[in-house]
């Protein structure tokens, strides 16, 4: 399925294959060659892009989002792999994005980094050239560092620095608490939301 939003809709190269079950919504770039299975989602709201580079493969239930300020590219012949989940990133050429990992707002990998099964690149972190996120990890920084499980706690009083709320929702978190923090990130949220009441569906092939 594509679907125009907000007046933007998918650019597919004509040697693209995209699953019959996957969706294609707003202002998304499709390149030569590239395969997108069952069930995946594309999304770019709010003046955000998807670029899917050359013989790049976006496999079953993947989900790749762009909105705001955070635009996502995936280079040439990248592999992003079942249940996946990408937001707002950069990923260069020839990577490997394993079931269930994830990667988050202004991410960027260099060439050919492997992410692991469940693993993970966390927001505004980078990771170079040829690195290797193992099964369950997390990436955090620039340069990234790369965590196991066991100091999750750790990379969260990292991230309280950078503060997720507002390098994601734009919310400033300082002197309120939490209740009060996600009211204000859902309702600027649920207003931007609201841009696809105009959805018009293009195509279900």
């Amino acid at each position: 399925m594509q679907i125009e939003h907000t007046g933007r809709r998918p650019k597919v190269d004509p040697t693209a294959w995209i699953a019959p079950t996957a969706t294609l919504s707003g202002a998304i770039t499709i390149g030569p060659g590239v395969r997108i299975l069952h069930g995946a989602v594309l999304t770019a709201e709010g003046g955000a892009k998807i670029e899917v580079g050359t013989e790049s493969v976006i496999m079953e239930h993947a989900v790749l989002r762009a909105a705001g300020r955070f635009s996502l590219r995936l280079d040439e012949q990248v592999l992003v792999g079942p249940h996946a989940y990408l937001s707002g990133c950069t990923v260069a050429a020839r990577c490997f994005i394993a079931t269930g990992a994830m990667i988050f707002n202004g991410a960027s990998l260099g060439e050919a980094c492997t992410i692991a099964l469940g693993g993970k690149v966390h927001i505004d972190s980078e990771l170079p050239s040829g690195a290797r996120v193992p099964i369950g990890f997390i990436a955090f920084g620039r340069p990234a560092k790369i965590y196991s499980p066991e100091q999750s706690l750790e990379v969260r009083e990292q991230l309280d620095r950078v503060s997720f709320m507002r390098y994601v929702f734009g919310v400033n978190p300082e002197g309120k608490d939490r209740s009060t923090i996600m009211a204000e990130a859902m309702a600027k949220y649920s207003r931007a939301l609201g841009a696809h009441l105009t959805d018009i569906v293009l195509s279900d092939d």
